[in-house]
C-alpha cells in the first residue's frame, strides 16, 4: 500500500472504508500499479509541456428540460465563453478551447448553431456524444450516422479520406456495453462499430465511481480486442514507435485518490468540473501528478477534464470565476517551467499521434498532425 493511502485510511470509520472500497475495487489496483510504474520512469529533460483539454458532455436538455430552457442554456454559453476566454492566453497565444460533445438524441439545429458559432470564432469544436439503450448493432449504426450527418450540416465535423472523422463520449459511461446490468448500450462490439463509422478516439473515461469505470487508469491505449464487451479493460498501451492500429484510441483523463482540501479524508478525483466540485489549484496539481503521457515522450503531459456544462449551476462554474481561477493557475505554471497549451479533443489526439510517431519539440506544431480542423473552425491565434 502506498504512503498516500496509509496516511488517509486509518482516519476513516470502518463503514466509510467499506463504502469507498466497493467504489474503488475496480480501479484501485490499476491506480497503485500505475503510480509505482511511473515512479520509476525518467521524467525527461528540458522544457515541459502541458496539453489541457475540457471535454464537455454538453446536454442542453439535461434533466428533461424544455426547448426554451435548452435555448437559454446554449445562449449563456454563446455569450459567456467569449467573455471568459478573452481574459487568458496560453503559451501559443491561443485562448482557452472547449470541446462540446453534443448528444445526438437532443439534436435541434437551434441548439447546435450557437456552438458552431463558437467553433467559427476559434473557441472550441463539436464532437459526438450519444445516450442509447438496448440497441442492436444496426440501430446504433443508424443513430451514430444520423448524429454525424446532422452535426456535419453545421460545418462541425471533419472530413478525412472521403469520410467523416470524429471523437466520441458515451452517454451514461456505458461504452462497449460496460454496465453490469447491460443498460445504456446493448452492443458488445461498439468500439469496432465506432471505428468503422469514422471515430478515431474515445474520451469517455474516467467514470469512477460508476461501475463502467475501466480497470486501466491514467493511460492512453488501444483496446486489445475491440469486438469484446468492456474491451477497454484489456489495454494495448501506446508509446513512441507504436504501430498504428485500426482501432479507436482510448484517451483517459486523470483518476486518483486524493486528499480533500482542509481535511484528512480522501476523495475520488476524476477530473469532473461541477457546481459541487469546482476546479481548484490543488485539483490541478493532482491532475498533473497523474502524468498521463505517451511512454518515451515524458515531457508532454496530457490533462483531459470533463464536465456537464449546460445546466445552469454547472455553467456558472464553467463560465465564471472558478474556471477563471483555474486558467490563472495554468498561467502560473509558466513560472515553474511549464508551457501550457489549450487544445480540443481533436488536437489532443493529434499530438498523441505525433508522439507515437517520434515527433518532439513543441506540441503546437502537431495540433493538426493527422486529423484536420473542422471546416468552420478558425485556425491560428485567437
Amino acid at each position: 500500500m502506498s504512503a498516500e493511502l496509509r496516511d488517509v485510511r486509518p482516519a476513516l470509520p470502518a463503514p466509510l472504508r467499506r463504502a469507498l472500497a466497493e467504489k474503488m475495487h475496480v480501479w484501485m489496483g490499476g491506480w497503485l500499479r500505475d503510480r509505482a510504474r511511473k515512479a520509476l520512469l525518467p521524467r525527461g529533460e528540458g522544457e515541459r509541456h502541458l496539453l489541457f483539454a475540457v471535454c464537455d458532455h454538453f446536454e442542453p436538455l439535461h434533466g428533461r428540460a424544455s426547448r426554451s430552457v435548452g435555448l437559454a442554456r446554449v445562449g449563456a454559453w454563446r455569450r459567456g465563453l467569449p467573455a471568459l476566454s478573452s481574459r487568458f492566453r496560453d503559451a501559443d497565444g491561443r485562448a482557452p478551447r472547449h470541446t462540446f460533445f453534443f448528444p445526438g438524441e437532443e439534436y435541434d439545429p437551434a441548439l447546435v448553431e450557437p456552438l458552431a458559432a463558437l467553433v467559427q470564432a476559434g473557441l472550441g469544436e463539436i464532437e459526438v456524444h450519444l445516450h442509447h439503450d438496448g440497441d442492436t448493432r444496426e440501430l446504433l449504426r443508424e443513430k451514430l450516422q444520423r448524429t454525424v450527418r446532422v452535426l456535419g450540416e453545421h460545418g462541425a465535423v471533419v472530413r478525412r479520406g472521403g469520410g467523416p472523422a470524429w471523437s466520441f463520449i458515451h452517454g451514461n459511461w456505458s461504452l462497449a456495453n460496460g454496465r453490469p446490468d447491460g443498460r445504456w448500450c446493448g452492443v458488445d462490439d461498439e468500439l469496432r462499430l465506432l471505428r468503422q463509422l469514422g471515430c478515431y478516439a474515445d474520451f469517455t473515461f474516467p467514470s469512477a465511481p460508476d461501475p463502467c469505470q475501466p480497470r486501466v487508469v491514467n493511460a492512453i491505449y488501444y483496446p486489445r480486442d475491440d469486438t469484446r464487451r468492456r474491451a477497454y479493460d484489456e489495454p494495448d498501451p501506446v508509446r513512441v514507435g507504436s504501430a498504428r492500429r485500426d482501432c479507436v484510441l482510448l484517451v483517459q483523463g486523470p483518476l486518483a485518490l486524493a486528499r480533500r482540501e482542509g481535511s484528512t479524508r480522501p476523495r475520488i478525483e476524476s477530473g469532473a468540473l461541477a457546481a459541487g466540485d469546482p476546479p481548484t489549484v490543488a485539483r490541478l496539481s493532482t491532475w498533473i501528478d497523474q502524468w498521463i503521457h505517451v511512454d518515451g515522450r515524458p515531457e508532454w503531459t496530457f490533462v483531459k477534464v470533463h464536465a456537464h456544462g449546460a445546466p445552469e449551476k454547472n455553467a456558472a462554474v464553467m463560465l465564471g470565476e472558478p474556471m477563471a481561477t483555474l486558467h490563472a493557475a495554468l498561467a502560473d505554471l509558466g513560472a515553474r517551467g511549464w508551457r501550457v497549451h489549450y487544445v480540443t479533443a481533436r488536437e489532443m489526439y493529434n499530438v498523441i499521434r505525433a508522439a507515437m510517431d517520434g515527433r518532439s519539440g513543441s506540441p503546437a506544431e502537431y495540433f493538426d498532425y493527422e486529423v484536420p480542423p473542422p471546416p468552420r473552425a478558425r485556425v491560428g491565434r485567437s
